[in-house]
């Protein structure tokens, strides 16, 4: 008997922020293979007999390497079992959803894909930042931060016209700023960084390209976080300062 694999996007944290398709499928999961980022308080939701396997990787560190994972999808499904394997954001943003369904059609394994909201738009969001604005930016670039930037990325960057939101980028941040800059892309191009977005600890820390190295070091900033560059994050666009620690919409760095 063949199960079957349903990649379930889980969003940016918040399980309320999930589809209600993903709702259901995690109460009928026989199996749940979830990841570090996404919802992780999920036994609540699942049925008592449900196997939940962590699979969560850190920076540079992935205790259970992908291959691993599209066995451990494919051996459950083929033993019967509804698999849901459920990742933070959406499944095809960087999350590899695309060589899980690789793997899964290869083996003859039926598989599906249920989106979720990605945090290159959920998390600068949550910070009060649109990746578009009528007026300031009418396109928006996702990079994978621990990529080499390319010159379409240093094109969006030097862009006024173009957000560019960097996921997974805190680490190579001297590094995509350097890039950046001598590549020539103004310095004083706004730069706000939203680690754990939609999470009650959610902080916003808004600078420049050229000065945003040293303030991130200086406050500590930490992943999970998005970086977003171009005039959307520049201080006050939607709410005037005065009113952005009350509105709840933005945190202030310290």
């Amino acid at each position: 008997m063949t199960g079957r694999v349903d990649l379930v996007g889980g969003g940016p944290g918040p399980i309320d922020l999930m589809t209600v398709r993903a709702w259901r499928l995690l109460a009928q999961a026989d199996v749940v293979v979830m990841d570090r980022l996404g919802p992780t308080d999920i036994r609540p939701h699942v049925a008592p007999r449900a196997e939940i396997i962590d699979v969560g990787k850190l920076p540079g560190h992935h205790p259970v390497p992908q291959d691993e994972i599209n066995e451990i999808l494919v051996d459950r499904a083929r033993a019967g079992k509804r698999v849901v394997r459920l990742k933070g954001g959406d499944p095809f943003v960087f999350g590899r959803g695309g060589e899980e369904v690789v793997a899964c059609v290869a083996a003859g394994v039926p598989v599906a894909v249920v989106p979720g909201v990605t945090s290159a738009v959920a998390v600068p969001e949550a910070a009060g930042i649109p990746v578009t604005h009528r007026g300031v930016a009418s396109a928006f670039h996702i990079v994978n931060g621990q990529s080499e930037i390319t010159p379409a990325t240093i094109a969006a960057l030097a862009d006024d016209s173009v957000t560019t939101v960097i996921l997974m980028g805190v680490g190579a941040l001297p590094r995509l700023v350097a890039d950046a800059l001598r590549a020539g892309v103004p310095s004083e191009r706004p730069v706000a960084i939203v680690e754990r977005g939609h999470h009650a600890d959610q902080r916003t820390t808004r600078s420049t390209l050229g000065a945003i190295v040293l303030d991130a070091g200086r406050i500590g900033v930490r992943n999970p976080a998005v970086i977003v560059v171009g005039d959307v994050a520049r201080a006050g666009m939607l709410v005037p300062d005065l009113l952005t620690a009350r509105s709840g919409i933005d945190t202030p760095a310290p």
